[in-house]
């Protein structure tokens, strides 16, 4: 048995001007539980007051912990930290910009009770005033990962959800993933579900999600599907792309020597046999050293133990 019920996972990053309200809010939830829990906060290479606020924080009990990195590392492995160090046998990520509400946390801790290894929050009522701007693409990002994961969630940006610790301990993460856990944890055979939540637009400072992040997420999303279907059997990819491979350069030559036949054009008369041939090889080419880079990766993570962050100093541990 762990010491702890529940785990609270909180990556922080310039934060300064919320981390007040939020640890009161959790506070003021979590004083109405009648188990024992414990609030991890993950300093990751904040450059504002974050982490003076944090040591002060720390006073409110000996179950308020933290975590402070060296440097910026990502929300995904300030997760990774906080769940590697956490107790609980419920572990709760929740983001510090207070458009999470703590409020919801009893009710996804209820909901992992009917026998749910994952419970993610959706935040329905999220871009109503900016459809075209931000919801339409959100809702067209989650459909795509969840036709992709064949994990059906409305809301996979959502940090938000509760974890069985059986579950979230077995998954390793790295990159951007910590968007596909629930995927992750349902591969493995975990019951996931979802729950509207509710959500509350940031009152200060800005948020560090950008379009830059929307191609990355994008690129995590084709390495979880190679992963998911060719991580134990890559020949069938690789062969795959190389009989496709093959037979357009069976096509390309075909036509080349048709076009000679007739007398419509010579081998010499066109450049484009050589540029599709260039660039369809160049661009299998880049495809499949991605791919291999992924796989070397996992292999380096999974069989090293080598953790994805650096931490500088923990309090109250």
């Amino acid at each position: 048995m762990s010491d702890y019920h529940l785990s609270l996972v909180i990556p922080v990053y310039n934060e300064q001007d919320n981390l007040r309200d939020l640890s009161e809010k959790i506070k003021l939830v979590l004083s109405q539980l009648n188990y024992k829990y414990e609030v991890i906060f993950i300093n990751d290479g904040s450059t504002d007051k974050s982490f003076e606020i944090l040591k002060k924080i720390v006073a409110f009990g000996p179950d308020i912990k933290i975590i402070n990195f060296r440097k910026n590392f990502g929300q995904t492995a300030a997760l990774s930290a906080g769940i590697d160090n956490a107790q609980g046998d419920i572990i709760v990520p929740l983001d510090a910009d207070l458009e999470n509400d703590p409020a919801d946390i009893p009710r996804l801790v209820s909901k992992l009770n009917e026998g749910y290894d994952v419970v993610s929050g959706w935040r329905k009522n999220r871009w109503q005033n900016k459809f075209l701007s931000r919801r339409l693409t959100s809702m067209a990002a989650n459909w795509l990962i969840s036709t992709v994961t064949k994990v059906k969630l409305h809301d996979y940006g959502c940090t938000l959800k509760a974890y069985r610790r059986e579950i979230i301990k077995e998954v390793g993460l790295y990159g951007e993933m910590h968007r596909f856990i629930p995927a992750l944890a349902s591969w493995q055979g975990a019951r996931v579900t979802e729950i509207e939540v509710n959500y509350q637009p940031r009152r200060f400072g800005k948020s560090n999600y950008g379009l830059g992040r929307t191609f990355k997420v994008l690129l995590d999303l084709m390495t979880i599907q190679f992963l998911s279907g060719y991580s134990t059997k890559p020949i069938h990819f690789f062969g795959l792309s190389g009989f496709i491979s093959i037979f357009i350069g069976f096509l390309a030559g075909f036509l080349a020597i048709y076009y000679k036949l007739t007398q419509q054009k010579d081998f010499i008369s066109t450049p484009l046999p050589v540029l599709t041939a260039l660039f369809l090889i160049v661009g299998v080419l880049f495809i499949l050293i991605g791919l291999l880079a992924e796989m070397l990766m996992r292999v380096y993570h999974e069989t090293q133990r080598r953790p994805i962050y650096s931490i500088k100093e923990k309090i109250n541990f």
